[in-house]
C-alpha cells in the first residue's frame, strides 16, 4: 500500500478537525461526496444532504497541510484508511459508530487479520501481568493478533507477550499517531511498529484528552473477535471496552480471581452479566468454535511450521514421549513457557502433542509408514 498522498492527509485532517463534525457527520460526507481531496468537483447539494455547512466544505477544500500532518505523510510505513475504501477493516466497518478514518502506523494488511483484544487494569498484580502475558502468547500460537490499547499495566502486558513470541500486535491509541502515551511506553511503540501497528482514528497533534480513550476502547473492541480482561476494578476502562464489545456483538471473556481482590470485582460482574470464564487459552478457542477464521490454525503455513522451524524441532526432541510440564520443558531447550505453551499448542493441533493431566504434554506415537 503506497504512502498516503500530501492533499489526501491535509483535507481529512482539516474535516477531523472542524468543530463539531463527529463520526457521524463525516461518514455521511465520505458517503455522499468521496475522499475529500475530491471534494472540489462534488455538488453543494450533496454537501447540504450530508449535513456539512458551507464554511466546513471551504475549510476543507481551502486547506493547506499542517507541518505535524505533513511530518507524519512524509514518513515510511504510514498509510490513512477511510471507511468506505478497500483496506479499512471490514470487522470495524460493521460497528454501529466506526472512525471514518484511521491513520496507521506499520502494517494495514494486520488490522483485517482475526484479531483477540486482551484489556485489563493498569495497575495489576504481578499475576496479572504473566496471565496477560501467557494468554497472549497462547493466541498469537493460534494465529490470531493481539489487540490492545498501549496503557499501562494488562495491555503492555499484552503486547509484549505476544512480541516476546514473535507475535504481531497491534496499539490503539487515544492520541493522534505522532504521540506515545504513556512517554514510557515510547520503547515499546517502536517494536508494535516493526512487526504489528499503531491506530488512531484522532490527526496528527491530538494531545491525550480523557474522553478520546472510551472512544479508544470501541475501536480495540471493534477490531477483533472477541475481548478478554484480565483483571480490573468495578471503574475501570476496561470494563468500557468489554460493553462495547457486547454492544457489537463480539464475545467477551474474563479471568476470574481472588474474592478479597478489587482487582478481581471488574472480571467477576462481566461473569454474572453473562462473560465467559476462561481458566486457560484452550477455553477460548473452543468457546470461539466455529467463528474462528480458518486462516487462524489450518493455514498451511502454520500446519507446515515444526517442519521448517528449527525450535520447533528442538521442542519436539525435548519433549519425547514421556509426560513432562512446561518449566522442565524450558530447562530442556532454552525456551521461554510462554514460547513454549504457544508451539505445543501448534502441535496438538497438528496431533503431533496430547495435553494430559497435570498441565503436562507428551509426543504421540505413530504408526511405521504414517509420516
Amino acid at each position: 500500500m503506497p504512502a498516503p498522498a500530501i492533499e489526501r492527509v491535509a483535507a481529512v485532517c482539516a474535516l477531523l478537525r472542524i468543530p463539531g463534525i463527529g463520526a457521524r457527520k463525516a461518514r455521511r460526507a465520505l458517503e455522499r461526496c468521496g475522499p475529500p481531496e475530491q471534494w472540489s468537483g462534488a455538488s453543494r447539494r450533496e454537501f447540504q444532504l450530508a449535513g456539512l455547512p458551507e464554511t466546513a466544505l471551504r475549510t476543507v477544500l481551502e486547506a493547506r497541510p499542517e507541518k505535524r500532518d505533513l511530518a507524519w505523510a512524509n514518513t515510511a510505513n504510514h498509510h490513512l484508511l477511510l471507511w468506505g475504501e478497500a483496506g479499512y477493516p471490514a470487522l470495524l466497518g460493521e460497528i454501529p459508530d466506526p472512525p471514518p478514518a484511521l491513520f496507521v502506523s506499520g502494517d494495514p494488511d494486520l488490522l483485517s487479520r482475526p484479531q483477540i483484544a486482551i484489556v485489563g487494569a493498569r495497575n495489576p498484580t504481578m499475576s496479572g501481568r504473566e496471565i496477560a502475558a501467557e494468554f497472549a502468547g497462547f493466541l498469537v500460537g493460534a494465529g490470531f493478533v493481539i489487540t490492545s490499547g498501549l496503557a499501562l499495566g494488562i495491555d503492555s502486558a499484552a503486547h509484549s507477550g505476544a512480541l516476546e513470541v514473535s507475535g504481531r500486535t497491534l496499539a490503539v491509541m487515544g492520541t493522534g499517531p505522532d504521540r506515545v502515551y504513556p512517554r514510557r511506553h515510547v520503547k515499546l511503540a517502536e517494536k508494535i511498529v516493526a512487526t504489528g501497528a499503531l491506530i488512531s482514528e484522532f490527526p496528527p497533534g491530538t494531545p491525550p484528552l480523557p474522553e478520546h480513550f472510551p472512544r479508544r476502547n470501541r475501536i480495540i473492541s471493534g477490531l477483533s473477535l472477541a475481548t478478554l480482561v484480565v483483571e480490573a476494578t468495578l471503574g475501570s476502562g476496561s470494563l468500557i471496552t468489554a460493553r462495547y464489545a457486547l454492544e457489537q456483538g463480539r464475545e467477551v471473556f474474563a479471568v476470574p480471581g481472588s474474592v478479597l481482590s478489587p482487582l478481581s470485582r471488574g472480571c467477576h460482574a462481566l461473569i454474572r452479566e453473562g462473560a465467559t470464564l476462561i481458566e486457560r487459552g484452550a477455553d477460548i478457542l473452543e468457546s470461539l468454535g466455529t467463528i474462528m477464521p480458518p486462516s487462524s490454525v489450518t493455514s498451511t503455513e502454520v500446519e507446515q511450521t515444526n517442519e521448517c522451524d528449527p525450535e520447533y524441532r528442538l521442542l519436539l526432541d525435548a519433549l519425547g514421549f514421556n509426560p513432562v510440564g512446561i518449566d522442565a520443558l524450558s530447562e530442556r531447550c532454552g525456551l521461554t513457557s510462554q514460547a513454549i505453551s504457544s508451539m505445543l499448542l501448534l502441535l496438538e493441533l497438528q496431533g503431533e502433542v496430547e495435553a494430559l493431566p497435570g498441565a503436562r504434554y507428551a509426543r504421540i506415537r505413530r504408526n511405521e509408514g504414517t509420516r
